[in-house]
């Protein structure tokens, strides 16, 4: 478990969130699932909510934007230290920006943007919130990825918005590179290599950790959402790729053995 109440360092993977067509229905489906609280947020924050696990943040859950025929999804953002200095940056490396930095009351400040691949990420200047306050535990933030087509500039456009170095893991049939803040790895850049279908598009995956896999797979099912990789045993554990009950995708990744 790795808790955090001070703002994380640039471009380590600091909060998600969802956005979804009906909010209440999100934050019972989560709590059911991950056992979250999710209290509904107030008029001026327009019901966006924060969920907890033992009273720490762990994740958002808001109303989805854009038009209506725009993904349920989850969202990945990025931590910076100035949110204004790294949109230029985006912009500079090819990238564009969906919503220009804004202050969240004394929150933070955020930006949303879309990488030259296609992928939407946010980027959060912490003040008085630091972003997800626990990790690495049953029901929290695991790891996140940006998968594409282009795996060769994904690595291009992150390490110049956010200087990343990269660690190799790369093996036949598969491109794959985990990026480093102060030389830890802390998420990864992939190819969505030529077994994926032709549609899928770029973006971000979002992985919680799971206690049991197999049971928590059973709680998604259950709560009305769907299994899209059945589990299977990984170097890293044991995963599944599941969907919630308004078609929004995100992975499972339990203990690894030993």
């Amino acid at each position: 478990m790795t808790a955090r109440d001070t703002p994380w360092p640039d471009g380590t993977p600091c909060w998600t969130d969802l956005g979804a067509p009906n909010i209440a229905k999100a934050r019972e489906f989560y709590g059911d699932v991950f056992g979250w609280t999710v209290q509904p947020g107030g008029p001026e924050t327009g019901g966006y909510s924060v969920a907890e696990l033992n009273g720490r943040a762990v994740a958002g859950v808001g109303p989805k934007m854009g038009p209506p025929e725009a993904p349920t999804m989850w969202m990945t953002y990025l931590a910076t230290s100035d949110a204004d200095a790294t949109a230029a940056r985006i912009k500079g490396a090819g990238g564009q920006l969906v919503m220009e930095p804004m202050d969240v009351m004394d929150a933070g400040r955020m930006a949303v943007a879309v990488d030259p691949a296609g992928a939407v990420f946010g980027v959060w200047q912490a003040r008085a919130f630091p972003g997800a306050q626990i990790v690495n535990e049953p029901g929290a933030m695991r790891w996140n990825e940006q998968m594409s087509r282009d795996f060769e500039g994904s690595k291009a456009f992150y390490a110049a918005v956010f200087g990343y170095e990269y660690g190799d893991m790369s093996r036949d049939g598969m491109s794959y590179a985990t990026f480093k803040v102060d030389g830890r790895d802390v998420g990864g850049i992939g190819d969505l290599h030529a077994g994926v279908p032709a549609g899928t598009p770029a973006g971000w995956r979002m992985y919680f950790t799971a206690a049991d896999v197999d049971a928590w797979v059973a709680r998604v099912q259950a709560s009305g959402g769907s299994v899209v990789r059945a589990p299977v045993d990984h170097p890293y554990g044991r995963m599944s790729t599941v969907a919630d009950d308004q078609g929004a995708v995100f992975s499972m990744l339990g203990v690894a053995p030993g």
